[in-house]
């Protein structure tokens, strides 16, 4: 069996001669949280819905938990479950009710113990029972997760899923996320908000333009190499006297701007201790000393805008 949940093959989708979707490949790994990142109207939805089968592809291949959307469409369709669109379900019947209903529409047999299960697996246990149109966004999204986890699928596909959802909501959906990746589940998810993407995610690409043009895990995106430059904030005690210290030595910096006691300066890691031995030497105090770190939302902005980051996300 394969060692990807899903693998996706030169995916395209073109309307008339423009392409939506140009060649994009990407594998999400059994038990990670893959990221599709970009601007709207970059393709992210248009690629879940090929993989999902909602649209037909114009060329490339999917491949779910090793089985070929072409050549074993059931087989790979019930390795899936996916939330495209805000989960809809009777407001009037009880949260169980409608995974009861939906269990009954499963092809394969979904038992009591599952039910339980999947409910459990979304921490709803306390309000599985009442009235679906007594409960909040955060809950209705849980409960579509849990929905399309009643058959038990190999990965989970959702789409701008944190949508409408308060921080604490977004905060919950998240852990929920990554205790069904301790399951062994995979999640694919797309989103426009980088901050939390760059909590949730193990692994992300970034779609422009409807082609793939990045794709790294989290941690070689916002780790720092020693000698690339971030802003540093030094809290000093005589703020004006320390910045003609500094333009008297010879340690490569650029000065940012003067806040308050706070001189925040970009130099490199290794400059960081340089430049604290220098203003001390000068009798300079020092108090603090803040070190920037590049985010999901500066990498992203380098990668799509080399002009600024002007792209409205």
């Amino acid at each position: 069996m394969s060692q990807n949940a899903l693998e996706v093959k030169n995916l395209t989708k073109k309307i008339k001669s423009k392409k939506i979707v140009d060649s994009v490949s990407f594998s999400v790994e059994k038990g990670e949280i893959f990221g599709l990142l970009g601007p709207n109207g970059a393709g992210k939805t248009t690629i879940i819905r090929m993989i999902v089968s909602l649209i037909n592809r114009t060329d490339g291949e999917v491949v779910i938990n090793g089985h070929h959307l072409d050549q074993s469409f059931a087989e790979a369709m019930s390795s899936l479950g996916a939330i495209v669109e805000n989960p809809e379900f009777y407001k009037y019947m009880s949260g169980y009710k409608n995974l009861q209903h939906y269990a009954r529409m499963a092809k394969m047999k979904i038992s009591e113990e599952r039910l339980q299960e999947v409910i459990k697996l979304v921490a709803l246990e306390s309000a599985i029972h009442q009235k679906v149109k007594t409960y909040s966004l955060g809950m209705r999204q849980r409960l579509g997760v849990a929905q399309a986890l009643l058959h038990n699928p190999a990965i989970l596909i959702l789409d701008e899923p944190t949508n409408g959802l308060d921080p604490q909501g977004i905060k919950e959906f998240r852990q929920y996320l990554h205790d069904l990746t301790t399951q062994g589940i995979s999640v694919l998810v797309s989103s426009h908000l980088l901050a939390e993407m760059q909590l949730m995610c193990h692994r992300f690409a970034i779609i422009e333009q409807g082609k793939l043009i990045h794709i790294s895990t989290m941690d070689e995106t916002v780790e720092e190499d020693n000698e690339e430059k971030r802003e540093v904030g030094f809290e000093v005690d005589k703020p004006e006297q320390a910045i003609s210290i500094l333009r008297n030595s010879d340690i490569p910096y650029e000065f940012i701007q003067q806040q308050h006691s706070t001189l925040t300066l970009k130099l490199t890691k290794s400059s960081i201790p340089l430049i604290n031995k220098w203003l001390v030497e000068n009798e300079i105090g020092v108090f603090a000393i803040t070190v920037r770190k590049s985010t999901l939302e500066d990498r992203f902005l380098e990668i799509t805008s080399p002009q600024g980051g002007k792209q409205q996300l």
